[in-house]
């Protein structure tokens, strides 16, 4: 399925509330979500968050057929209220690479098993981001000072692993990490055939993440761990960005180490 932008859902108090926030006074207004689809596999895959970008807007001559806008990004295969990014947290570095995941998606089948780092479309995540902060006026400063945390979840679940329960935690436990702040970009695929999966987050930094897998849901989930996954293997990863000794532009991934 193609990601579309669909006619916009009906407003709800919470909707409604999100619509009358003033007016954010940096360039980060975004199509609504509303008139984004709802199928998680548009997200996983096809990089359906993107199309709340507005890139070169232009402004119609009627403003009442100027779309929705809001501030709040979809950052996982979940497109609902509780779930979202409010980019008007985040200072305008991490703003720039939360808009640039957007267009995260994998680029091969067996990214569940496959290296981590050539699982995904990390070229062109990062050309745009570098093409987006020209376009806004960002300079990039050194790499030391542009660290995000990573966190890489492989599994293999178990044959009789209860599925509608194990959707409940994910999404309960995203809705908490969503509240604590500083979760850039939250992904799952779908299982393999031999029932192994990769889940990933991109966290503005260590203590984001330990922050927001510290509450009830997260607990739950850990505590369900036995009874749904046969293997279970975690890594942490340092995502660095921006001008290196020689003052050339890049990004890197390393190893975690906590100090």
């Amino acid at each position: 399925m193609s990601p579309s932008i669909t006619s916009p859902r009906p407003s709800t108090p919470e909707t409604q509330h999100q619509q009358l926030k003033p007016p954010p006074s940096t360039n980060i207004l975004l199509n609504h979500h509303s008139l984004l689809t709802t199928t998680p596999e548009a997200f996983k895959f096809h990089a359906a968050a993107s199309l709340q970008l507005r890139l070169n807007p232009t402004i119609p001559n009627n403003p009442s057929i100027i779309p929705p806008s809001d501030t709040n990004l979809i950052i996982s295969p979940y497109n609902t209220p509780h779930h979202l990014l409010d980019l008007q947290t985040l200072d305008p570095a991490t703003q720039l690479l939360a808009k640039a995941l957007t267009l995260f998606h994998p680029i091969r089948p067996d990214y569940a098993t496959a290296p981590y780092t050539e699982s995904f479309n990390w070229d062109s995540v990062f050309a745009f981001l570098r093409n987006q902060a020209k376009s806004e006026g960002y300079t990039w400063g050194r790499r030391h000072e542009n660290i995000f945390y990573v966190v890489v979840f492989r599994s293999t679940l178990k044959a009789d692993a209860d599925g509608e329960k194990l959707h409940v935690l994910d999404e309960m436990s995203l809705r908490e990490a969503v509240a604590g702040g500083g979760l850039l970009k939250y992904w799952f695929g779908n299982v393999d055939g031999e029932r192994r999966g990769l889940a990933t987050c991109v966290w503005r930094s260590r203590e984001d993440a330990r922050k927001g897998g510290s509450g009830p849901w997260h607990r739950r989930a850990r505590g369900a761990a036995r009874e749904m996954y046969e293997r279970i293997e975690f890594t942490t990863l340092k995502l660095v960005v921006g001008e290196d000794e020689e003052g050339n532009w890049g990004w890197e991934f390393g190893e975690w180490v906590d100090e």
